[in-house]
Parts: structure tokens; sequence; C-alpha cells
């Protein structure tokens, strides 16, 4: 099965077109390469607030209601995408002015035959909370692709060994973690936490981050990051784990092939048993 990750590289447009231009060649490059999902980064679609009067764009608060405006047209483009070219987009992250009120950072699954799926995150950095407002997510959601099970684990979600377990049990071979991280810190948190999910419960996990600067925007004024997919060191896969890697804040698009029989087998017979013996 062949997956593709963005290391998406954030940029001020003047009109949605400009974004939904963007991101359909994105979807476009990867279907081309033979990608049956691509993974895209937390709060990508921040880059929208730079569509905003300059009040508006400043504030990171007023950001969050001003985006609902690009809410739906944002999950009608993933739907159209996901069914032109007939894979599952994995669409990062969007702040969403749920029925309680609150703002939640979304996940949007959408999948090869316009279905879409959901997962919130569920725990917030401190800009989230304490700058922000952006709240706590519940609910784990496994999405049955066939042979592959797709779990999501939202940036700071992948440092929570228990969450990620919780999609692990439900099913989930490979978990998929949309970051945006503003250091190489954070960077290295997410990375270091991607690699110890993919071992304790030896499954697939496809990361990736926004990459670049926006000062107009600045929720995400500040990125760092690559894509990669990793996989428990141990028979069948690579001796560090690491399946394939892009360039610390290079942007590209990562193409990795996985063969999710080898997390059978691991989890049968490897040299260790991790997810049984958890």
């Amino acid at each position: 099965m062949r997956i593709a990750a963005c290391p998406y590289l954030v940029s001020a447009h003047t009109h949605w077109s400009g974004f939904e231009t963007k991101l359909s060649n994105l979807v476009a490059r990867a279907a081309d390469q033979g990608a049956t999902l691509l993974l895209l980064p937390e709060y990508f679609c921040m880059e929208l607030a730079t569509l905003f009067a300059p009040g508006i764009r400043a504030d990171v608060r007023a950001q969050l209601g001003a985006m609902q405006e690009f809410h739906a047209p944002f999950e009608h483009l993933l739907r159209q995408l996901a069914l032109k070219y007939r894979l599952t987009v994995v669409g990062g992250s969007y702040p969403v002015l749920d029925d309680d009120g609150r703002y939640r950072n979304r996940c949007t699954i959408a999948l090869a035959d316009g279905t879409l799926r959901h997962q919130d995150k569920r725990r917030m950095t401190r800009f989230e909370n304490e700058s922000w407002g952006v709240s706590a997510g519940v609910g784990a959601t496994v999405i049955d692709l066939g042979t592959l099970k797709l779990g999501v684990a939202i940036c700071y979600d992948s440092e929570f060994p228990l969450l990620v377990r919780e999609l692990v049990d439900a099913g989930a071979n490979l978990i998929a973690v949309p970051s945006c991280t503003d250091s190489v810190h954070g960077f290295h948190r997410v990375q270091v936490a991607a690699r110890a999910r993919a071992l304790e419960s030896q499954c697939f996990v496809l990361q990736t981050h926004t990459i670049g600067d926006l000062p107009e925007s600045p929720a995400i004024d500040e990125n760092h990051g690559l894509a990669a997919c990793y996989g428990p060191p141990d028979r069948g896969f690579p001796a560090d784990g690491v399946l394939a890697q892009t360039r610390l804040d290079q942007p590209g698009l990562l193409i990795v092939d996985i063969d999710l029989s080898l997390v059978e087998a691991v989890r049968r017979d490897g040299q260790v048993l991790n997810f049984r013996d958890w």
C-alpha cells in the first residue's frame, strides 16, 4: 500500500481560489504517484487567515470566529478531491465551532467514496488552552479502510501513550499524526512520541508538519518539521524503525510503500512483543 504525507509550506493568499488550487495540486501529485492516502498537517488551513482584515488577522481569538466562514467550503473541497482522485485525504485539522459553543481542533478525513469522518484533538497545548481558547474533544475514531485501519492522533495527542493505545486497541494499524510545531524542540517532541508509539504498539505511524514562516497569521507564524513514516525497529522493518522521511523544514511530498502484513507478523513473532506485553 502506498501512502503519502506533505510537509506543508504555509503561504499567504488573496482569494479562496489560491488555497483551493494549492491544495488541489498537492492531492493531484499524491494521486499521480499512486498514493491511496495523503496526510496533511495540523492547522495548515490557518493560512486562510491571511484573507481577513488586518484587525482580525492579528487577533488569534478573532480568527477563530472568522475561520468558520471557510469551514464548509474546506470540507467540501476535501470531499471533492477524495472523490476525484479516489484516495483518502486526512485533512490535517481545522478550528471548528462545536454545538456546545466551544472551539475544537478537528481533523476531517475524506474517504475515497466521499464519506467524511472526524477526530478531535483530545489534549490541548498551552497555546490552545491559554491564548487561543480551543477546547479538548473526546472520543477515538478508527476508520476501516479494508486491510488498513486508520487512527488519528493530532500532534500533542501523540505524546500520550494511552490515547494512541486506545486507537490501537480498537484495531488501528496506522496512526496518522498531523502536526504543527513552532520550534525545532516541538518538532522533536512529536517525532520522539511518534517513534515511541510505533515501537510500543508495533504499528505504522505517519507524521507530517507545517513548515515555513507566515507572520500574517500569528497562529502559524513560525513552523518547523518534516514528514516521516515509522515502524517498530524489529523484524521486517528498518533497524532504526524509520521507513522514510523528508529533510527538516524542506517542502516536498513523502511517498512510502507499507506492507500491513508486517504489523501482524511482528506482533505475533517479533524479537520482542510490545503489543502483547502492554
